[in-house]
């Protein structure tokens, strides 16, 4: 319930809090396994389960978990074609272009970036002619977009999930 009411507030969360060891070993051992119990949760981190559960509750709601999800392996689903396309956009325009991106059919991460493109979108598609497709019918047509560029994605390796990478949440 409150991940519904992040989604139909987008950017109206409260400031977040600072977070404390706790709060980050328990954001490490969700990235691990987002389908860990409350239980498991709080044997690890070593504190009570209602405590384990507040907190988790207090990162959704103030924002700092925006969500569970699986990970995907895009390949053995059927999205066998993958690619980062960076796309440069008329000035001022990036509220307008990232909704239409959003609606893309395999669209998986946007970000507005800085450098010799102004946008980078990873995209998932069943085969090479459906995103040449994306690419020439969908992104091409939005007026926004002065010109794209596709990276093909040959292999990918996913980091930031396993048990050894909770570093980076120091």
């Amino acid at each position: 319930m409150a991940a519904e009411r992040m989604a139909e507030g987008a950017g109206q969360a409260p400031p977040a809090r600072t977070l404390d060891a706790v709060d980050r070993d328990i954001l490490r051992i969700l990235r691990a396994n987002g389908r860990a119990s409350i239980r498991a949760v709080a044997e690890q981190v070593h504190v009570s389960r209602a405590n384990a559960y507040a907190r988790i509750n207090r990162l959704v709601e103030d924002g700092v978990i925006r969500g569970f999800s699986a990970r995907i392996d895009h390949e053995r689903a059927g999205q066998g074609a993958s690619a980062y396309i960076t796309l440069k956009i008329v000035q001022n325009s990036w509220r307008t272009v990232r909704e239409q991106l959003q609606a893309l059919p395999g669209a998986t991460h946007i970000a507005l970036v800085s450098g010799d493109f102004d946008v980078l979108l990873l995209v998932h598609t069943p085969d090479n002619r459906a995103l040449r497709e994306l690419v020439l019918t969908r992104i091409q047509a939005i007026p926004e977009v002065l010109s794209t560029r596709t990276l093909l994605v040959f292999e990918e390796t996913e980091l930031g999930h396993g048990p050894d990478r909770g570093a980076d949440l120091a």
